[in-house]
């Protein structure tokens, strides 16, 4: 019994001092591992602060677009940032989505650049295809559809200044091919040299936005030369065009096939002389229809000699 004892009390020793070793292996391994990153930590800390991550002039940074209207130089002084600045203040999702804000941009990112270091940005424009107006105004389109006009801010604002419209500058804007609506105030601060669309549309946006990418689609994709496009009569969408005046009806999923009537028609100006015509009805585009003039330069066309209505074979 007394060898047992005591081979109890050894074995029970050796077990104290093997869980003293490991407690104490444990404590080291903790220290080391806090002293491993407290000094990771700190060299981090050390690296940041180095004149080397400071961003000192626009060189470093790197803009990705497509430079269709905005310059580089333009998208400098839309960023707000100051220099020398560090480069880990710089907040890019600010920074991105201050430039969303921005009428003529459809979409920005940032990111930081760490070798060299820098900011990317990529930025992806937002080109208006046509200019919007509420209401006719006469003085507008004469002066964008004037053969002279070449699409210069400078052109648009003395249009503006001699138009109804001078004071009330927010009922005119821009559209891009989305339907998305840009002051043109707005734009035209931005992009003092930017060109401007010959494209009109009138009409209030929320009436006719639904229609607006089909419609645009079509137009666009045809060789077809539209000038003003008038949303005004929710009954009656009527476009001007290179064979005159287009009535549509109501704008319907039909718009596609209407243009594509409308394209088919190219040679009518051949077969009917184009001041005669007064407008073309595209109401059902199975049956196209030429509404003719009663009078031709003082000389009335008798019902007999010319229909009122001309269908289009």
């Amino acid at each position: 019994m007394a060898g047992i004892l005591s081979v109890s009390r050894t074995n029970l020793a050796q077990r104290r001092q093997k869980l003293r070793r490991q407690r104490q292996l444990k404590i080291l391994q903790a220290i080391w591992r806090t002293l491993a990153v407290t000094g990771f930590a700190a060299v981090l800390f050390w690296g940041a602060i180095q004149p080397m991550w400071v961003l000192k002039d626009s060189g470093q940074i790197v803009i990705k677009s497509g430079g269709q209207v905005l310059t580089q130089k333009d998208i400098y002084s839309l960023l707000g940032l100051s220099s020398p600045q560090s480069l880990w203040r710089i907040e890019p999702s600010l920074i991105a989505d201050s430039l969303r804000k921005q009428p003529n941009i459809a979409q920005a990112t940032v990111s930081r650049r760490l070798l060299p270091p820098g900011l990317i940005i990529e930025i992806q424009e937002r080109i208006p295809v046509a200019i919007a107006q509420v209401t006719t105004d006469q003085t507008v389109t004469s002066c964008v559809l004037n053969p002279a006009f070449t699409g210069k801010s400078t052109e648009v604002k003395s249009c503006l200044q001699n138009s109804g419209t001078a004071n009330k500058q927010n009922e005119l804007g821009l559209l891009d091919a989305g339907g998305v609506w840009m002051p043109l105030s707005t734009y035209i601060s931005i992009n003092p040299k930017a060109k401007l669309p010959r494209l009109i549309v009138i009409g209030v946006i929320a009436q006719y936005k639904p229609f607006w990418t089909q419609l645009y689609e079509a137009i666009s994709s045809s060789s077809l030369k539209v000038t003003e496009i008038n949303f005004q009569d929710p009954t009656n969408l009527i476009l001007k065009t290179e064979l005159g005046n287009v009535h549509l009806g109501s704008p319907s999923s039909r718009l596609t096939k209407q243009i594509q009537a409308l394209v088919q028609m190219r040679r009518l100006p051949n077969e009917v002389n184009p001041s005669n015509i007064d407008y073309i009805d595209l109401k059902n585009p199975a049956i196209p229809l030429v509404q003719m003039n009663q009078k031709k330069s003082g000389l009335v066309i008798k019902k007999s000699d010319l229909l009122n209505k001309t269908p289009i074979r």
